[in-house]
């Protein structure tokens, strides 16, 4: 099996997977309803390219002038082998984030079932069904069993034939649904309402928080601070274009949030819905609306697998990154890794999965275990290890020699690298301390 990409198509597209997942799908529609909409969705876009791409070319930087897996890499490339924290870091904090982002990608999964199943009919209360979903342990478990057999069987395959390939089919499958729930969702009474909301700016609305919950998601979208953008360009020889391979990976996530919010906002406008219902907007107030559509049960179907289908882009990264370092010392070993790997995952994700049943009354530092991994690794890892990459990159790695890799596979102009490393140095630093800051309550 071929340990590089085989396209540069094949990269972009699943790198994008990486950052799309539930961040566009899921978490996207719910931030921007409970934020002002267009001129929330106008922010995460000034600030994904001033912040989130610099720290993505980082991560890119890193890994293919490496091409080892983030532990190596790290111990080659910085100064004093005391860097590789970052990559230790990194690859342990994706195999506890997949271990309970697994169990969201369950609840997709099930949704997929409910739909399929006949479970949601006009009649359903909504709210009691995603209560009775999550609280359930059987459910929970095995369908979180289920998502994680499938991106172990994808990942095991290795990148150009597991990853590379799955990412060619799903991709373009995700973005042609989207386009055509999105027209369904257009034409139904009153949908303008839903798009001036999500395209009409409406600079009033802006807060304080606005401008942070912004910067998190950008932060948040392009799967940073987790070593997964630094593994996958590990598969990279020096042909591709790192500066327009990330700016092509920055516009899909922008279209795919884009799209979410045009399948999402028009119906909840349509049927005089709220836009700001929160994290619950997916599993609660989606399946109503789409109860009020003709084939509201199949459309909502398809919605729910586009939603497991991007799910599933990000988990073969975080299952990706977390094995590199084994797979890399032992190639001919990586379906036996794979699989292992796969089960520590789901038995460690198993307390988190149970945290809204059985072990809901177990709380470490007044959280579940789902919730304490979500706030480890979200509100200190991620934004603490993307600090680090920004300091090594921009500080303390030899400018010239910086600026000449980053070239490399590059026709633009030289500016271009010395503007990206200025910013690095400045621009994404500061707003990373304000990102931390805001999500500790410091500010």
């Amino acid at each position: 099996m071929s340990v590089n990409w085989t396209s540069k198509l094949g990269f972009v597209l699943s790198a994008a997977g990486s950052a799309i997942g539930l961040g566009a799908i899921w978490k996207f529609p719910y931030t921007a309803g409970t934020n002002g909409g267009a001129v929330f969705f106008l922010i995460f876009l000034m600030f994904t390219i001033i912040v989130g791409v610099p720290v993505l070319l980082a991560e890119f930087f890193i890994g293919r002038k490496t091409n080892k897996n983030p532990i190596d890499a790290l111990t080659q490339i910085a100064p004093n082998p005391a860097w590789a924290w970052i990559g230790r870091l990194g690859m342990a904090s994706c195999f506890f984030l997949l271990s309970f982002y697994s169990v969201v990608g369950g609840w997709v999964f099930t949704y997929v079932w409910h739909a399929l199943s006949g479970t949601i009919t006009p009649t359903t209360d909504f709210a009691a069904l995603f209560g009775d979903t999550i609280a359930n342990p059987m459910l929970a478990l095995g369908f979180q069993a289920a998502f994680m057999l499938v991106t172990v069987w994808v990942v095991q395959n290795g990148i150009s034939s597991g990853i590379e390939r799955a990412n060619k089919y799903l991709m373009p499958v995700l973005f042609i649904m989207f386009l055509l729930l999105a027209a369904r969702s257009l034409t139904l009474p009153n949908a303008m309402e839903g798009v001036k909301f999500l395209l009409k700016p409406d600079f009033s609305a802006i807060t304080p928080n606005t401008w942070l919950t912004a910067l998190g998601q950008a932060f948040f979208a392009l799967s940073l601070g987790v070593s997964t953008m630094m593994t996958y360009a590990s598969y990279l020889d020096n042909k591709q274009d790192l500066f327009r391979s990330a700016n092509s990976i920055m516009w899909l996530n922008m279209l795919v949030s884009l799209l979410a919010g045009l399948v999402i906002f028009p119906a909840v406008f349509a049927f005089d819905f709220k836009p700001d219902s929160g994290p619950g907007l997916i599993f609660i107030v989606l399946p109503a609306v789409f109860q009020k559509m003709p084939f509201g049960t199949l459309l909502f179907a398809v919605f729910m697998i586009l939603v497991a289908l991007a799910t599933l882009t990000s988990a073969f990264s975080m299952l990706e990154t977390a094995i590199s370092y084994f797979v890399q010392h032992r190639p001919q070993a990586r379906r036996r890794i794979s699989w292992l790997a796969g089960i520590a995952i789901f038995i460690v994700g198993i307390p988190s999965a149970l945290s809204f049943g059985l072990m809901g009354d177990f709380k470490i530092i007044g959280k579940t275990v789902f919730d304490l991994w979500d706030y480890l690794i979200t509100s200190w890892i991620m934004p603490l290890s993307s600090l680090a990459v920004c300091v090594l990159v921009a500080w303390v790695l030899q400018r010239d020699a910086v600026i000449a890799h980053m070239r490399e596979g590059s026709n633009l102009p030289p500016i271009v690298a010395v503007v990206w490393r200025n910013m690095l140095r400045y621009a994404a630093p500061i707003a990373i301390l304000l990102v931390f800051a805001n999500t500790l309550g410091w500010i």
